[in-house]
């Protein structure tokens, strides 16, 4: 019996799909060729009349189960023309298979690549099958010469196409489950790349062809284990498709482990890629700031300082003209914080330096690279971007060489959405956004990202083997005694409180003493703890967190807590030999030394904010400060970081404190103009709400503690706000870590009392008016 059109193309998938050996791209071009000859069959020998495949098929690189995209192209003087389409499409409809089609004469295929963006990029494949070849040759020409005209144009419509995409299939580099066609580094990406390409606009790299093909073989071998058009590669597929493509399990790593990692790979290469070719793109087809040469008529880029040797310019964070990686080996760290503070991509020329010339950083790091790192990861997501980048250089794994272990590492735990390194970044992102208002949130942030750092190294319970890593690394960034023991401990107990309040009777003595003594009976370690145990569940995913865990966890924190006992400790510094002798000789002075700044004024109202006002308006960043009166003057210590590398002059710095003293330098219009220069504010994005705290735990006074994000000028407004609320600070103790400000003032009303309750929320209203909005 003879087999209808439809069985017969159906029967040539399945024998194509039942071939040894076919696999890969044996297997596309059997497809493809199986097809063509089958559909040149289906078109009568008619002139004005050609068929030509668009899309998966254009390229010759079918899926199994994937669509046919067919353009059945006529000059318009064909008669029966319905006839004839229908004698193409019904036989594919029948045999299960499925088809995008159209008909159009070679005017109307332009016309609606003209107006339609996603059939542009499919008929930039176009192929020629059958009937009159000038057809086709037409439509693929005519289309060509329309992308190259206006691809640069549409390349925002191109990418905001991408993102849709993005938000629903998620990231190929680091899901678990990805999407190989849609996520983003899929293979629509490498598509929309090499369109790109085909206008002349960019390279298609080497780099990103080998990983298009890692992607379109295990998408041709998902299908065909799938028995269906499936284009996310799920956990009970990957087994199968790491064996049809020869993935086998090693003492090292299994299989579909190997597959999934290869995959993560192929969609991170194309996702930097794309990201590459898009700024690229926009750099040159954006006016660029510029500004005039000393005077003359020639111009040169517009280019902002960010740091020491780092400058903004076009949209990207560069080196200045100036640096000089081997002999700077905190510049890596110090254009990372820039980035991730202004949220601005790395240009990829600094990359590529900061990765072939930087030296080492001498271990243990020095203070301001382990600042700067902990920056880094105290601006949430935008961090994520700027490590993925430093990964994607090299430069990740050489600050911290065990991060190789765990990049693109794979995990089975049904709950988890993302790779093992994406998921560290994850929870140090969710950590600096939700970080409960812990004490130490650098800690806390450092803790985050290691706290699954022993997945990377098999052979015992993940907790304990990286636990043993963090203190390596921990000592390697500087940390020492109990900040040391206290990111050990956040690495070792990450589970505790989860797992202890969902498998345990809190109601039970015992329960409450097994967390105790895992702390240490520390407050600080609990409380970090919990901060920890939100963070990793909102970066595991959904099923990891609910109102009643979050409930239990918080009351299992709030028993232990009591059971511990104790108060909040706050001990006012103690006042030095120097400034006790700049306090007696009772004069305006200024002493600048590397990383410090000692100033010693009269104790009147106005002082302090002042003094903080006029060291903003020289570059420097409060990092701490220790605020004391001494013989009826202020005598002041701050520690500091220069915003562009230098100290400033003494000389110029008690020159303007003098005049700020007096009213004179008209300080709040020019910080009001540094901050809109220099602010590391990103627009439009979201800022935690600042918070206030009052502790009745010292000595004739009251503790008001703030914390906020940093910015330009906050502390002088702060301090301003105090003394504009009536109130005297005594003594202060000024931080700001990871972007956070945490300062503590002794503050006492006009008469030296403590602050009573009753008068507090109407002071800390005036208060919170201190933070930008």
């Amino acid at each position: 019996m003879t087999a209808t059109p439809s069985e017969h193309l159906a029967e040539l998938r399945a024998g194509v799909l039942r071939r040894p050996g076919a696999v890969g791209a044996q297997l596309r071009e059997q497809l493809a060729d199986a097809y063509d000859g089958w559909l040149a069959a289906r078109l009568p020998d008619r002139p004005g009349l050609a068929l030509a495949t668009v899309g998966g098929l254009g390229r010759r690189e079918p899926a199994p189960y994937s669509d046919l995209d067919l353009v059945l192209l006529h000059d318009g003087k064909v008669d029966d023309l319905a006839e004839l389409a229908d004698g193409i499409w019904y036989p594919i409809w029948d045999s299960k298979i499925g088809l995008d089609h159209s008909v159009r004469t070679p005017d109307q295929a332009v016309s609606v690549a003209k107006t339609d963006l996603k059939a542009l990029l499919g008929m930039l494949a176009v192929r020629h099958v059958a009937g009159d070849a000038g057809l086709t040759g037409r439509v693929r020409s005519a289309v060509l010469d329309t992308w190259r005209a206006t691809a640069a144009k549409r390349l925002s419509e191109l990418l905001e196409m991408s993102r849709e995409r993005w938000a629903i299939a998620g990231e190929a580099a680091y899901l678990l489950e990805p999407n190989l066609k849609d996520s983003r580094g899929g293979l629509r990406d490498a598509q929309a790349l090499h369109a790109l390409a085909a206008a002349q606009l960019v390279d298609y790299p080497v780099r990103v062809r080998e990983a298009y093909v890692h992607l379109l073989d295990a998408r041709g071998e998902l299908h065909r284990l799938a028995g269906r058009g499936e284009d996310v590669l799920r956990l009970q597929e990957q087994d199968g498709v790491a064996a049809a493509l020869g993935h086998r399990d090693t003492p090292d790593e299994q299989g579909r482990d190997a597959l999934l990692r290869r995959v993560n790979e192929a969609g991170r290469a194309i996702a930097h890629a794309l990201d590459l070719a898009g700024r690229r793109i926009e750099g040159q087809n954006r006016p660029a700031a510029r500004r005039r040469w000393f005077g003359s008529s020639r111009t040169v880029p517009d280019r902002v300082g960010l740091a020491k040797d780092v400058v903004s310019q076009d949209g990207e964070v560069v080196l200045g003209r100036d640096a000089d990686p081997w002999a700077d080996p905190g510049l890596v760290l110090r254009v990372a914080r820039a980035a991730a503070e202004h949220d601005h991509p790395i240009g990829p020329f600094t990359l590529e330096r900061l990765a072939g010339e930087s030296a080492p950083l001498p271990i243990p790091w020095p203070p301001a690279a382990r600042g700067d790192f902990v920056a880094v990861l105290g601006t949430g997501r935008p961090g994520i971007a700027v490590l993925e980048s430093l990964d994607e250089a090299g430069l990740l794994a050489g600050l911290i060489p065990e991060w190789a272990a765990v990049r693109s590492r794979a995990q089975h735990n049904p709950v988890h959405r993302f790779t093992v390194d994406r998921h560290l970044l994850e929870t140090a992102a969710a950590a600096a956004e939700h970080d409960g208002d812990v004490d130490r949130r650098d800690l806390l942030l450092v803790g985050a990202l290691l706290h699954d750092i022993g997945k990377g190294f098999p052979g015992g319970d993940h907790s304990i083997v990286g636990a043993d890593h963090a203190r390596v690394i921990g000592a390697r960034m500087g940390y020492a005694d109990a900040d040391l023991d206290t990111v050990v401990g956040l690495v070792r107990h990450h589970l505790l409180l989860p797992d202890t309040a969902t498998r345990r009777d809190i109601d039970d003595p015992m329960t409450i003493t097994i967390v105790r003594e895992s702390v240490s009976d520390s407050a600080e370690l609990l409380h970090l703890l919990h901060a920890l145990a939100v963070a990793d569940a909102a970066a595991t995913g959904p099923a990891a967190w609910s109102d009643w865990k979050a409930a239990l966890i918080a009351d299992l924190v709030r028993r232990a807590g009591a059971a511990m006992g104790g108060n909040r400790v706050v001990v006012p510094p103690p006042l030095d030999d120097e400034r006790r002798a700049l306090a007696e000789r009772g004069e305006l002075a200024v002493v600048v030394r590397p990383e410090e700044v000692v100033i010693a004024a009269p104790d009147a109202s106005g002082t302090l904010y002042r003094s903080v006002g006029v060291l903003a308006l020289h570059a420097l960043d409060i990092r701490e400060a220790s605020i004391l009166t001494h013989a009826g003057m202020a005598v002041n210590r701050f520690v500091v970081e220069p915003r562009f590398g230098r100290m400033p002059d003494p000389t110029r710095v008690r020159s303007d404190l003098a005049r700020a003293l007096k009213g004179e330098l008209g300080l709040a219009a020019k910080l009001a103009e540094k901050e809109r220069t220099y602010s590391r504010r990103r627009p439009g994005a979201a800022h935690r709400r600042p918070s206030v705290h009052w502790f009745d735990d010292a000595t004739d006074a009251t503790v008001v503690e703030f914390r906020g994000e940093d910015e330009i000028g906050l502390l002088c407004r702060i301090t301003a706000a105090l003394e504009q609320a009536g109130l005297d600070v005594r003594s202060a103790r000024v931080s700001s870590v990871a972007g956070v400000v945490v300062d503590a003032f002794y503050v006492t009303d006009a008469d030296g009392k403590p602050i009573e309750p009753p008068a507090r929320p109407a002071l800390e209203s005036q208060l919170r008016g201190a933070w930008p909005r």
